[in-house]
């Protein structure tokens, strides 16, 4: 909870024109090499925003437009998620809604966790959709 609310302050506070500040997550294990192979299939432009840099650069941080759209693999699992929840399946790839921070989504895969943080300006589930492609490729 605590990295999403970061993340989220973070692109609230992005200005246009400028690299985009997104802490990094440091994966573990499996994890590494599943967010090393998603990088690259990530696309270049999601729901109309291009793709730009983060600061510090990570291959483990994509974000797309100015910070409206943050990607982050590697990260923990969700403290708010409960095992009983249910998530959203999108093309094969389970999304968790977080409760509490409505712009915040988690994929839960078997090799890692993938956060992406969605400004209310863009249509959630279409990105996901976009996103679970490339993250059920390289996760599984």
């Amino acid at each position: 909870m605590k990295q999403g609310v970061a993340v989220l302050a973070l692109l609230l506070l992005a200005g246009c024109g400028s690299a985009v500040q997104v802490e990094p997550p440091v994966p573990e294990g499996d994890a590494v090499a599943a967010c090393t192979r998603l990088s690259p299939l990530l696309p270049a432009t999601l729901d109309g925003a291009e793709r730009t840099t983060s600061t510090p650069e990570s291959p483990y941080v994509a974000v797309w437009g100015s910070a409206e759209i943050a990607l982050r693999c590697g990260v923990p699992r969700p403290a708010r998620m409960a095992a009983t929840d249910q998530l959203a399946e999108l093309d094969g790839v389970g999304w968790f809604a977080d409760p509490t921070v409505p712009t915040l989504f988690t994929a839960v895969t078997s090799t890692a966790y993938v956060e992406v943080t969605i400004a209310r300006t863009h249509e959630a589930t279409g990105v996901l959709m976009e996103l679970s492609g490339p993250v059920k490729k390289a996760t599984g």
